[in-house]
């Protein structure tokens, strides 16, 4: 999964709904619908920061709608 910033709030004044908004959020969203079934998918980013404890393989680069082409791992375990 990708991270970084987004915006986060309540809506509503008689039904409240809680929701959050950004282009982290976007990517997330994406990053699931292009990942394979029972596989945790991440980011470069997250990648990065996850390489000294776990151990991650290259899936290559996909297409992502309103984002273009990015780099994704496949978590494979602890080290």
């Amino acid at each position: 999964m990708p991270h970084g910033p987004l915006v986060a709030g309540v809506i509503g004044r008689d039904t409240f709904a809680f929701d959050v908004w950004g282009e982290t959020v976007t990517v997330a969203s994406r990053m699931e619908s292009h990942g394979l079934p029972g596989r945790i998918q991440v980011s470069l980013v997250t990648a990065q920061l996850l390489m000294p404890r776990y151990l991650l393989r290259m899936r290559g680069t996909l297409e992502i709608k309103g984002v273009g082409e990015m780099a994704v791992w496949l978590l494979e375990g602890r080290r």
